[in-house]
């Protein structure tokens, strides 16, 4: 008899199942979607359409091609709404994303986050960077320069050792207190991943930090870091985390 009770009970389960898989089948239409994943088992579908619009800056899953624009893949939901909603409110600035950020609402902004949570953020390949004609002005002549930079390899040991140990002389804090010794950040307190950004976003985001043209810190914490950091050791950092895994 328990037996037969244990059977029948496994038949209704696996009906109710069978509904509900039914149900969500004829809600959302997830064949031929790439993200399947996100489609089926996340339930993110919406937040896949929604940010179509973004492909062409930031790429189809999240990982912009272009240096300059930030990879949105693996960051934290809650710091991807608080941006949006800055952009959209003029505390952050930027002509493009504004006018994005305008024409969404509050269920948008947190269905495009979820979806790019999920996503896998690519790795970086190893670099020489640029001396650009910024750093020729502040270093003086060409052998002042070549005196001055650093190899790729030299410029992450010098990242590294600020990331996890600040600079006591100058006062800068260790990014490791608020991003994690990894660059995953601090989900909680919505400080953002790093691991694995692209090194040039990072430079100009730490250079506006410190001119002020972004001023939408929570108490102006990355202001004061910034202000005290010289150009070498921001492009430093920059390159370090931009080498960071998951």
């Amino acid at each position: 008899m328990n037996n037969k009770l244990f059977a029948v009970g496994i038949i209704l389960v696996l009906a109710v199942f069978s509904g509900v898989s039914q149900a969500k089948n004829d809600d959302v239409s997830c064949e031929g979607v790439p993200f399947d994943r996100s489609c089926w088992l996340n339930n993110l579908y919406p937040g896949q359409k929604k940010a179509e619009a973004c492909a062409g800056c930031h790429g189809q899953d999240g990982n912009s091609a272009m240096a300059l624009f930030p990879k949105l893949a693996g960051q934290h939901p809650a710091y991807l709404v608080r941006q949006l909603m800055a952009f959209k409110s003029g505390a952050r600035t930027d002509l493009s994303m504004q006018s994005i950020a305008s024409s969404l609402s509050d269920e948008d902004m947190r269905d495009i986050a979820a979806f790019y949570s999920e996503q896998g953020i690519s790795a970086n390949s190893l670099s020489e960077p640029e001396v650009t004609e910024d750093e020729d002005d502040d270093w003086g002549d060409s052998e002042e320069v070549a005196e001055n930079s650093l190899s790729i390899e030299e410029l992450i040991a010098m990242g590294r050792d600020l990331y996890r140990n600040g600079d006591v002389k100058n006062k800068v804090s260790a990014c490791i207190a608020c991003h994690g010794p990894y660059g995953q950040g601090n989900k909680p307190a919505v400080f953002p991943r790093l691991a694995s950004q692209h090194a040039d976003y990072l430079i100009k985001s730490l250079k506006d930090f410190k001119s002020d043209v972004r001023n939408n810190n929570p108490d102006s914490m990355m202001h004061m870091i910034a202000k005290k950091m010289s150009d070498q050791e921001i492009e430093a950092v920059a390159h370090y985390i931009s080498m960071m895994k998951k």
